[in-house]
C-alpha cells in the first residue's frame, strides 16, 4: 500500500527556510580563518568547504528560478533523494571548485529571498526545473529545509536550529521513510514532530502497535541523512526500537 501523502504549507515552509537561513548566515559570520580550514565532519571537507556546499545549495533555488517555468510535476522529493547518491561525486567536485572561488553564503541568501519574494503567493503552484526532472516549488524549498538543517547540524551539533525548520526536516524525512519502505507494520515516532507508518507486514489497526521505533528529532535526521548508524544510536540510548520488524538500518540512510 503507498504511503499516505502529507500535504505541506508552501508559506510555511518558504518561512522554516528563510530562518533557517538566516541562523546559516549569522554562525558563518563568526567563523575566523583558522576555523574555515579545520576539517568539517563531512569526510574530505574543510569546514570552509562545508559553508561552501551549503551556499551551493541555496544556489539550486536560483537556477530552478532562471529556468522556463515547464507544464507539468513529474518528480517529487522521495525522487531526489533516491537520486542523490549518484551525484556524489559530482557535488564534491562543484563543491571544491566553488569553496576555492570564495562563493559567498549570505550573497547567494540574499540572492535567493528575492528571487522567492518575487513569487509572491505562487511558491504553493511554481514548478520549476532539476537535473532529476520537474517539481514543485514546495518540493525544492522541503530539499532545501532539509540541506539546511542537515548541513547546520554538521557545522556544530548545538547548532541553533529555527524549530519550524526542524519540525519540516523531521517530517520530510519521516515521510521518505514511508515511501522507501512502505506498509502499515511498523511504526516511527519522532515527537514531537512526526509519526508515520512503513515497512510491509500485518497492518496495525488499533491499540498499540507490535512494531515501534521512537527517536528525537535530530537523532532521526542524523539516522537518515547517514550520518549516525542504526546499530550506535541503540547502543548510546538515543533510539528505542521494539518489535521483531523494528529494525530500520536495512532502509537507512535515506540521503547521504
Amino acid at each position: 500500500m503507498p504511503p499516505r501523502t502529507r500535504r505541506y504549507d508552501a508559506r510555511k515552509v518558504r518561512a522554516a527556510l528563510s530562518a533557517q537561513w538566516r541562523a546559516l548566515v549569522e554562525y558563518a559570520a563568526k567563523l575566523d580563518p583558522e576555523r574555515l580550514a579545520e576539517p568539517s565532519s563531512v569526510a574530505g571537507w574543510s569546514v570552509g568547504t562545508l559553508v561552501a556546499h551549503i551556499a551551493a545549495s541555496v544556489g539550486a533555488v536560483l537556477r530552478c528560478l532562471d529556468s522556463s517555468e515547464p507544464s507539468t510535476v513529474e518528480v517529487g522529493l522521495a525522487d531526489w533523494a533516491r537520486a542523490m547518491p549518484g551525484q556524489a561525486e559530482r557535488i564534491d567536485l562543484r563543491t571544491k571548485e566553488l569553496a576555492a572561488q570564495g562563493i559567498d553564503l549570505r550573497e547567494q541568501i540574499e540572492r535567493a529571498e528575492a528571487a522567492l519574494d518575487a513569487l509572491g503567493e505562487r511558491p504553493g503552484t511554481r514548478v520549476a526545473a532539476i537535473p532529476h526532472g520537474v517539481w514543485s516549488m514546495t518540493d525544492l524549498m522541503l530539499s532545501r529545509v532539509i540541506e539546511a538543517v542537515v548541513h547546520a547540524d554538521d557545522l556544530d551539533p548545538g547548532f541553533p536550529h529555527d524549530q519550524q525548520a526542524l519540525a519540516f526536516a523531521t517530517r520530510a524525512l519521516a515521510d521518505l521513510m514511508a515511501d522507501r519502505a512502505p506498509g502499515r507494520s511498523v511504526e516511527l515516532r519522532v515527537p514531537p514532530y512526526a509519526a508515520v507508518q512503513c515497512v510491509e507486514g500485518p497492518r496495525h489497526t488499533r491499540g498499540t502497535p507490535p512494531n515501534v521505533v521512537e527517536t528525537a528529532p535530530l537523532t532521526w535526521i542524523r539516522l537518515a541523512s547517514g550520518r549516525l548508524a542504526w546499530a550506535d544510536a541503540v547502543a548510546a540510548g538515543e533510539l528505542h526500537a521494539s518489535g521483531e520488524r523494528s529494525d530500520l538500518s536495512p532502509y537507512l540512510p535515506l540521503l547521504r
